[in-house]
């Protein structure tokens, strides 16, 4: 048995797939929107394990629910259904348009379930012809061979052989170019109505409305991967709401599980009729253990009080970042929705957000990037205020040295 002090950061190098390259500190405990790494340094994270612990680091609703349901039943297969698992189904068709979920582990999973239930249902609804699926540059939709086809970047699907076929990328936020190529033999477009890796590029309002138009049109289905978007991160529960246009599939993760692994898709009594027993499925997904902490997550976050405090923390935010960028020049343009920002680098600091990044992990924060121009922040929905400020200074000191380098 290796001694829990006996790692360190680079036993990285040395035991894991090279796909990889993280910071150089190893976080070890979390509580709220502060970390601390082996050598006790504190971070205030702004991260949130990208867009995942939206209720910060272990949040006590959450732990009690992982405590009490770990002490209970983990696991037990589809062959059985659980009370979790249906419950936290209920409580999702409550809050939605849905009427059915499909429930599993990751993002890439929940995509997965849908591009094959968009496919399953034009074949068997319609034609076998019928599998076109329309998505767009720049899009992220997961890691599976076919979520990483649909993702509308290919340095993530090249050197793995054929893709799967029959998918079509055009431009974000660019109707016309839908409309190039959507025909009748398209069974889905799907769209992030906020684009994460991407850029952090929400959807214009008619952009949605036409894709809605246009999948009715042509008896396709409008799949939403509110991945990250989801659960809170836009202001709404689900960022569709803020559009007023219902996909046909959506699915939701990351924020779901506030950092526990877990995964929905959700869907129509009529889209989920094309299914049958044995036409798709998962060992662990709905589990007792991941449902338990998720319905805990999903009960915190879909609460008046928390939704309406994102935009304030929002307003929080984007201020410091407009009174570092009066002082420094640093960004072109702020942009996002709800607590997933970009701050996309004016072009004298083009491709310098990893730089930015390596130096605010020097001054103790936690952040992302979305690209090498997009600086990204994605931090609990319930952040403390003083941990916003406390933050955005230590991001001013980082700026500063990148600029002064």
């Amino acid at each position: 048995m290796t001694d829990k002090a006996a790692v360190g950061r680079d036993t990285f190098n040395q035991v894991i797939l090279p796909v990889y390259a993280p910071a150089q500190f190893i976080p070890v405990k979390g509580k709220g929107s502060r970390v601390w790494d082996q050598q006790g340094k504190e971070y205030v994270d702004f991260a949130g394990g990208i867009a995942v612990t939206a209720l910060g680091h272990c949040h006590p609703a959450l732990v009690a629910a992982l405590q009490q349901q770990g002490e209970t039943l983990w696991h037990v297969s589809n062959v059985f259904t659980n009370e979790p698992a249906l419950r936290l189904a209920q409580k999702l068709i409550d809050a939605t348009f849905a009427e059915r979920v499909f429930f599993a582990n990751s993002g890439a999973e929940a995509n997965e379930a849908a591009f094959k239930l968009a496919r399953y249902y034009a074949s068997h609804r319609h034609s076998p012809y019928k599998s076109k699926i329309i998505a767009f540059h720049n899009a992220f939709h997961g890691r599976t061979l076919f979520t990483v086809s649909v993702g509308g970047q290919p340095k993530y699907s090249d050197g793995f052989g054929p893709k799967p076929a029959d998918i079509v990328h055009v431009p974000y936020n660019d109707l016309d170019a839908v409309k190039a190529v959507i025909d009748d033999h398209t069974c889905a477009i799907v769209v992030e109505p906020i684009q994460g890796e991407g850029g952090v590029t929400p959807a214009d309002p008619a952009f949605l409305q036409g894709l809605r138009a246009l999948c009715d049109e042509h008896q396709a289905l409008l799949v939403f991967d509110e991945v990250q978007s989801g659960m809170g991160r836009s202001g709404k529960l689900f960022s569709y709401m803020n559009y007023g246009v219902t996909p046909d599939i959506l699915t939701t993760a990351k924020a779901l599980g506030g950092g526990f692994p877990v995964s929905a898709m959700l869907t129509t009594h009529e889209i989920a009729s094309a299914m049958t027993v044995g036409t798709h499925g998962t060992t662990y997904g709905g589990n007792p253990l991941a449902c338990a902490v998720a319905e805990a997550a999903l009960d915190t976050i879909n609460t008046p009080a928390v939704l309406a405090g994102i935009e304030e923390r929002r307003q929080h935010f984007l201020q410091a970042l407009e009174a570092i960028n009066q002082k420094y020049q640093v960004f072109k343009e702020v942009r996002g929705m709800g607590l997933l920002i970009g701050a996309e680098l004016n072009d004298a600091y083009r491709g310098k957000a990893r730089d930015i990044l390596m130096a605010a992990a020097a001054h103790g924060l936690m952040l992302l990037n979305a690209g090498p121009d997009v600086m990204r922040l994605a931090p609990s929905l319930v952040i403390e205020f003083d941990d916003i400020k406390e933050g955005m200074a230590r991001l001013e000191k980082a700026i500063a040295t990148v600029i002064s380098a």
